[in-house]
């Protein structure tokens, strides 16, 4: 328990420093508009059956970490509820992240799974980061983004579904390496 109030502390002082700098304000629509945007999310919005939003997933750890975020589910463009991200990892992991996500769902046997109760990543799930430069899984493991041109980044992926979902995160700021046990898994809240 003594070792661990330097860690909270340095947590509490990362966040403090990061936080500010990230805007949590974000409406639905702006971030699918980004979204939108990207050259590799785009085309999925026109042949989805639906996907699934988070303006601002926020994610911090030293040693123990966690993320959270609030988003919105839609099927054929409409909204069918909200859903929640969380995750908490234990492992070799350092520093502070803010970053948006879209989950798009292929067909209607995809979005059920996912809207079906409580739904978690398994560790083959990843996530396709949209900005350029960074490359991002999602899965057992955790989200992690880091700076490089690796072959799962948007300009060098050949982007499919997978088990019928697509992630793409989009970064907004701060800093983490992160090599820690941990899922995200979603709540899901009909209208």
């Amino acid at each position: 328990m003594k070792n661990l109030k330097p860690g909270l502390f340095l947590l509490i002082i990362l966040l403090a420093v990061i936080l500010p700098q990230i805007s949590f304000a974000d409406s639905y629509s702006d971030t699918i508009s980004v979204f939108k945007q990207a050259d590799a999310t785009g085309p999925f919005f026109k042949n989805c059956y639906g996907y699934a939003v988070f303006p601002t997933v926020g994610k911090g750890g030293i040693g123990i970490g966690g993320a959270y975020g609030e988003g919105q589910v839609y099927a054929k463009n409409k909204m069918t509820g909200t859903v929640t991200l969380a995750k908490l990892s234990v492992g070799f992991q350092l520093g502070g992240q803010a970053f948006s996500e879209i989950i798009f769902f292929q067909d209607k046997r995809a979005y059920n799974e996912f809207t079906g109760g409580n739904f978690e990543f398994d560790a083959s799930a990843s996530a396709v980061a949209i900005t350029a430069g960074a490359q991002a899984k999602a899965g057992t493991e955790g989200v992690t983004a880091g700076a490089s041109a690796g072959p799962r980044t948007a300009e060098h992926a050949d982007i499919s579904y997978t088990k019928g979902m697509a992630v793409f995160v989009h970064t907004k700021g701060g800093l983490m390496y992160e090599a820690a046990i941990g899922g995200q898994k979603f709540s899901f809240t009909p209208k």
